[in-house]
């Protein structure tokens, strides 16, 4: 059974090296591929600090977008390897890592109970005797890494020509993971890109071998069920299987949020629910008539996991979900930001965060990919996007590229956050000599972006002393809006502890029910985007709402329902949040969004 817990990726740089500090206790973390630069420099900063001879890769390589990947990967997988060999021979003796690793395990867990046992034998052969099994059952956590899948640049080469499709950002980052040591899984999140799927039937690895096993693994990040099941059998008739399935709330989450139109996590969990074995059925149907094609038998079904993240707080919420939705684990992911010890966040962020306020979080139009993304009123990277704009010099220097895209005003694509654009979509609204009030709300939404290559990477930079001459200290961050609600700083037993419940760290904090905090972040996601439609209002945008409204009192009466039959007491649920759905339905019906019988509750 192991840990039923994983940490998802955070951002860029937050968990760029979690693995090197997790995953010896058998705690799997998640590797964001997207920034090779950072990657880099950070193969660079542990092969000084372990002794190891480091040849840079530079950009002007052949591939070298790739070959950095690899090389940071291979890396991390041999440290990982040495950490833990080291680990396995240690004594069982206090404050080493050994005892350490059976210390975080869950009570229930097989291992956790065989360790127990032999704390309490008496007889020392026998007590030797579980010392040796136990040191042959550990496992290590896996090294997984991450690519949004949208974010696949084109590139040119020196002449300014666009070099093959397989250079691609996106599909460069695959071949680094394909390419290297690690036996783990590539998480592809932010929907589907035909052309990065397609390149996975390129990887042997991602095929079983002779004995049905995947060195590779795909898991896909998914929000709703329709488009798990049709991004599954995409990739099924390619022969490539999808280990899990990642459902993470649309909103109640940290870094991009990808609104659905009103599906709620519990509804959406309770469909995987009913429709998860036909589902398996028909993928592995198609897996199989793929393979067969490939000359490749296989007559078991792979594993396939279902896992949540998104908004998790308490020890009961987790164990809840993978009890009564049948989940196989559940991702922590803001919380650790608290954890100095396993991720990457500078002295002075971690104090605004463990200060911070409900308010300091929320849903921006920050992200040049035009997704909402979770922001964090506090950040250094916030306040000095205002003093630029105070300055009358908006927008940032771009130097990195990940995210460019826009060709408005240039022929080769440039980003949305960078000082060029905003520069020039500024001159070209000041033409249209608007009314100030429009203006002004043109304005805000041109100088909202800001720059994610470098501000969500900076963080890593100054925690281990990495920044260079001149180099921006201002830092991004992107925690879930569950961040409010944890105060101070932990140490990564507490947290673990936390998550199986063996300690609480929101003693005396109030906090509503998970699927609570969802429900509200999304009628007030839906008040915010009338409010910016109501004047001009279409038949397009009438059926949008009321599909969103329809979907939100769907997801009332089943909540309703389950926490009838659980029992479990939601005053705040039943009032607060019934009301503001009750008052966003009477003001839809009043700009006949809704049809005139549509019921304004459930």
């Amino acid at each position: 059974m192991s840990h039923t817990f994983h940490i998802p990726v955070l951002g860029l740089g937050f968990s760029i090296d979690t693995p090197l500090k997790v995953a010896r206790y058998g705690i799997s973390s998640v590797v964001s591929i997207v920034d090779d630069i950072a990657i880099e420099r950070m193969r660079k900063f542990y092969c000084d600090k372990n002794g190891i001879q480091f040849s840079p890769i530079t950009e002007k390589e052949a591939d070298s977008r790739a070959k950095r990947i690899t090389a940071y990967l291979n890396l991390m997988t041999e440290l990982v390897d040495l950490q833990f060999e080291d680990l396995s021979k240690q004594p069982f003796t206090r404050g080493t890592d050994l005892t350490r690793y059976f210390g975080l395990l869950p009570k229930q867990d097989v291992l956790k109970k065989q360790y127990d046992k032999m704390l309490a034998c008496k007889n020392i052969s026998v007590k030797e005797h579980i010392q040796s099994r136990l040191r042959l059952q550990l496992i290590k956590g896996d090294i997984d890494v991450n690519i949004m899948s949208k974010v696949d640049k084109m590139n040119l080469n020196a002449s300014g020509e666009t070099i093959p499709e397989i250079y691609t950002d996106a599909l460069a980052a695959l071949r680094g993971f394909a390419n290297s040591k690690l036996n783990s899984s590539l998480i592809l999140s932010a929907g589907m890109n035909p052309r990065l799927y397609s390149y996975l039937e390129d990887f042997e690895d991602f095929f079983p071998d002779e004995n049905g096993n995947l060195k590779k693994r795909v898991i896909l990040k998914v929000s709703d069920f329709r488009s798990a099941f049709i991004q599954a059998k995409f990739l099924a008739k390619k022969g490539i299987w999808i280990s899990e399935f990642r459902v993470e709330s649309g909103l109640n989450c940290g870094g991009h949020a990808f609104a659905t139109e009103g599906y709620l996590l519990g509804p959406i969990l309770e469909e995987f629910k009913e429709k998860r074995k036909e589902m398996k059925a028909e993928i592995f149907g198609l897996y199989q008539q793929a393979l067969l094609q490939k000359k490749i038998a296989i007559a078991q079904m792979p594993q396939l996991k279902v896992s949540v993240q998104g908004g998790i707080g308490t020890a009961q919420e987790h164990h809840f979900l993978l009890d009564y939705y049948n989940l196989d684990a559940a991702g922590w992911g803001s919380p650790f930001l608290l954890v100095p010890e396993t991720t990457n966040v500078d002295e002075d962020t971690l104090k605004e965060l463990v200060a911070a306020q409900s308010t300091d979080f929320f849903i921006s139009g920050a992200s040049p990919l035009g997704i909402p993304f979770n922001n964090f009123s506090k950040s250094s990277g916030e306040k000095q996007r205002l003093e630029r704009i105070a300055n009358n010099t908006p927008g940032s220097p771009c130097t990195k590229k990940f995210l460019v895209s826009n060709t408005e005003f240039t022929k080769e694509p440039i980003c949305t956050a960078s000082r060029k654009y905003q520069s020039l979509k500024i001159k070209e609204l000041k033409r249209e000599e608007l009314p100030e009030a429009q203006y002004q709300e043109k304005f805000n939404a041109i100088t909202e972006k800001t720059c994610l290559c470098q501000g969500l990477a900076t963080s890593v930079y100054i925690k281990n002393a990495m920044l260079k001459p001149k180099e921006n200290t201002a830092v991004t961050i992107c925690p879930g809006p569950n961040l409010a609600y944890f105060k101070g700083v932990f140490s990564l037993d507490e947290m673990v502890k936390h998550i199986y419940g063996y300690r609480d760290l929101l003693i005396d904090v109030k906090r509503p029910h998970l699927f609570v905090n969802e429900l509200k972040l999304y009628i007030d996601y839906l008040k915010k985007d009338l409010e910016m439609n109501m004047g001009n209002m279409n038949a397009k945008k009438q059926k949008y709402f009321q599909n969103f409204t329809t979907q939100l009192q769907k997801g009332i009466a089943y909540y309703n329902h389950l926490f009838r039959i659980l029992k479990i007491q939601q005053t705040e649920f039943n009032t607060d949040v019934l009301t503001q759905l009750f008052e966003l339905a009477a003001r839809l019906k009043m700009l006949s969004v809704l049809d005139s019988e549509q019921p304004l509750s459930s």
